[in-house]
């Protein structure tokens, strides 16, 4: 192997490098004709429970673009089972639970994970891609309570999270209590991660931006002060991130994270002019990447001139790739980062 490319940890701590280093959410996977071949045959599920082709899939993107890191290939949903959730991945719909959180007993029936039994696919994959595969860090995560909450209790994707929200209002007790529960699966799963070799954390919180901020301060932030200070003894950088949530980030900037990943509806400069002092990961709007290379490259550099203004800069998108993307422009904008960027 060769000597393994560490700009972007140096970026997650803060620290000035070379240039801006990228990666994509959702990059293994999605839109490469690799991978659309390879669900043909196999779910996502099949393929995360088999550590050879899901390091194929989780490397892929890093031999195609030239990006900084790995995002290792998996669901948020993917320690669920472990814990007595019945949970499938249906296509064109996400995650569907059949047995929904509604009640107290709901929360208490719910067991605790070992990930190296529970899901030891997952750390052979993680000990397959860091021992002997890679050349970058590989980023490991897990999904935020309040955002596996939604799940659990709306029985699926939501548009407006009604049902979480009105068990949050209506039954702190049992809310707490699951909030608690999660945050234990959370911890284990992450420290197990990091103990298999995933040098960086994404909790990702994708849903959290429908809670205002008092109810955030209430319901979610005791949860992830603890989740956040409890891995900080893990000594790797750790990252959070949600969608539609520029209201919440300076309550972000005061938990023990080291990175916040924002999305496109707060700029860079309006993140910094708010207060913002640690390193941000972002924020390139997935659709602009359908549009000309005229529009990509402008955009582009303009987050780029930006980001140079804060201690430290991540390139990445706004959410997550899209399946209609091109690898070419992917592989194209990695470059323009990289070369645009040079110190």
């Amino acid at each position: 192997m060769r000597e393994k490319n560490e700009t972007i940890l140096k970026a997650f701590r803060g620290e000035k490098t070379d240039y801006t280093p990228a990666w994509f959410m959702r990059q293994a996977g999605r839109s490469q004709p690799e991978y659309r071949k390879l669900k043909e045959k196999y779910s996502l599920f099949e393929i995360t429970h088999q550590p050879e082709l899901c390091a194929y899939v989780t490397r892929l993107p890093v031999e195609q673009y030239g990006v900084d890191a790995a995002i290792l290939y998996k669901d948020i949903m993917s320690p669920l089972p472990a814990i007595g959730v019945d949970v499938e991945i249906k296509s064109g719909i996400g995650p569907v639970i059949d047995n929904t959180i509604k009640s107290l007993a709901d929360v208490q029936k719910l067991g605790t994970i070992d990930p190296e039994s529970d899901v030891p696919y997952v750390m052979d994959t993680i000990r397959l891609l860091t021992k002997e595969q890679l050349d970058v860090p590989l980023i490991g995560f897990s999904g935020a309570p309040f955002t596996l909450a939604s799940y659990m209790i709306e029985g699926g994707p939501s548009k407006n999270y009604h049902q979480t929200k009105a068990m949050m209002y209506r039954d702190p007790v049992t809310w707490f209590a699951l909030m608690d529960k999660l945050a234990d699966m959370t911890i284990t799963y992450v420290r197990a991660q990091v103990k298999a070799g995933a040098q960086a954390i994404q909790i990702f919180d994708s849903w959290v931006g429908s809670l205002s901020v008092p109810d955030y301060r209430y319901y979610i932030k005791p949860i992830m002060e603890r989740i956040f200070t409890t891995l900080k003894k893990e000594s790797v950088p750790l990252i959070l991130f949600g969608v539609g949530a520029s209201h919440l980030i300076m309550e972000w900037n005061d938990l023990p994270v080291d990175v916040i990943g924002i999305d496109w509806r707060i700029s860079i400069k309006e993140a910094r002019d708010l207060g913002i002092t640690k390193p941000l990961q972002g924020n390139l709007d997935p659709a602009i990447l359908l549009s000309d290379w005229k529009t990509i490259e402008a955009r582009t550099k303009e987050i780029i001139d930006q980001g140079r203004e804060m201690p430290a800069h991540i390139f990445n998108l706004g959410h997550g790739v899209t399946p209609e993307i091109s690898p070419a422009t992917l592989k194209k904008v990695t470059d323009l980062v990289h070369q645009y960027s040079k110190r």
